[in-house]
């Protein structure tokens, strides 16, 4: 094993075994990374999430502005259907395995030593960010307050693609429809239990559901699956069986890609809370990011990897990300692993991508893209 190698499995290694699911603080594995980056220039963005947890997101860069950054995310979904240690780091048949190890901390921990064992020469900088499975907040800090960040001229986000360049992906509207009842004890009659005002805005809901996987007008054929994600997440906030609930949630992502207009899809949602007299709260985040095919950077990476270059279905931080410079995703590692137990990623698959991000972080320096 090289040195960059170890390096690289040692701090993949020693993130994975330090929690940092969106609601609890990064500064941790920000504190980890950043003793990796002697000789480079530092930004700490500190900001508080809504939740009161204070976060980080960790610019850093080395030979000034005008070349690549390299982009990952810090933090994690949370643990659930584990059954063994999520934070164990463990390495087993040839994998490591742990809570973001493929989403995205091994990625993340590949590109940190590939910036770091580039020539002193090429100009590297690092974005790396958190609250990306939430918010978005730690990639909007970078791309609102970031110094270092600025003069970037391409950026690659490291999200496991099995080291195929992803040109373009989905960006989302999260909706958040709120009922509000009265809590009392169910057999007195004295309540109102809130889901009953939730359930004509889920019937609507479910409409749109079936609107977005049968009506051509509302799909994009670039994409696998063709249709938008429209995924309902229903919470009482721990009402028991025998309360009537005093506020019912109903929260859904909606993802959609840049050739789909989400203004229809908003205007349904708000006129369907609105009939049913619900709170309604909504969170944009920026607009999908999608580069022609024949894009300088798309190029570069299809040549560096040897891939067709492809877009992606879920979303990154590409998408508020854009604004600084051109994003591609390539990373290694299989998607099909993330958000679910026993996570894990291949180790040769971390390994082998180090020298590819660094010809391709030396190709942008000398102006190819």
């Amino acid at each position: 094993m090289s040195d960059l190698n170890d390096r690289a499995l040692r701090l993949a290694q020693d993130i994975v075994r330090l929690d940092s699911r969106s609601f609890v603080s990064n500064i941790g594995v920000a504190d980890r990374i950043e003793q990796e980056l002697s000789g480079f220039e530092i930004e700490r963005l500190d900001y508080t999430d809504d939740s009161g947890v204070v976060k980080r997101a960790l610019v850093a860069r080395r030979g000034g502005p005008g070349g690549i950054a390299f982009s990952g995310h810090m933090d994690t979904v949370p643990e659930t259907g584990w059954s063994d240690d999520p934070w164990s780091g463990r390495i087993e048949n040839g994998h490591l395995h742990g809570l973001g190890a493929v989403d995205m901390k091994g990625q993340t921990a590949a590109a940190v030593v590939a910036a770091v064992g580039l020539p002193e020469s090429v100009p590297v900088a690092l974005l790396l960010t958190t609250d990306e499975e939430t918010t978005k907040g730690g990639a909007r800090a970078i791309a609102e307050r970031s110094e270092l960040a600025k003069g970037t001229r391409a950026i690659l986000v490291v999200e496991p693609t099995d080291m195929a360049p992803m040109r373009g992906h989905r960006a989302h509207i999260q909706f958040t429809a709120i009922a509000s009842g009265i809590q009392a004890h169910s057999a007195t009659g004295r309540g109102r239990n809130a889901n009953w005002d939730l359930v004509p805005f889920l019937a609507e809901m479910r409409e749109i559901h079936h609107r977005l996987l049968s009506d051509p007008s509302l799909q994009d054929a670039a994409y696998d699956p063709v249709f938008s994600d429209f995924n309902l997440i229903i919470d009482n906030h721990g009402a028991a069986v025998n309360v009537t609930v005093p506020r019912a949630t109903a929260t859904i992502k909606f993802r959609y890609s840049a050739k789909i207009d989400p203004d229809p899809i908003a205007k349904a949602v708000r006129a369907a809370a609105e009939t049913a007299g619900l709170a309604l709260s909504e969170s944009w985040e920026g607009r999908p990011p999608e580069l022609p095919q024949g894009h300088p950077f798309v190029r570069l990476c299809a040549e560096a990897t040897g891939a067709s270059p492809n877009v992606a279905p879920y979303g990154t931080d590409a998408a508020e990300l854009q604004a600084i410079a051109p994003c591609v995703l390539l990373g290694p590692g299989d998607i099909a692993f993330a958000h679910k137990p026993q996570e894990k990623v291949s180790i040769a698959a971390l390994e082998a991508a180090i020298p590819v991000f660094q010809r391709i972080a030396a190709r942008v320096a000398a102006g190819e893209a």
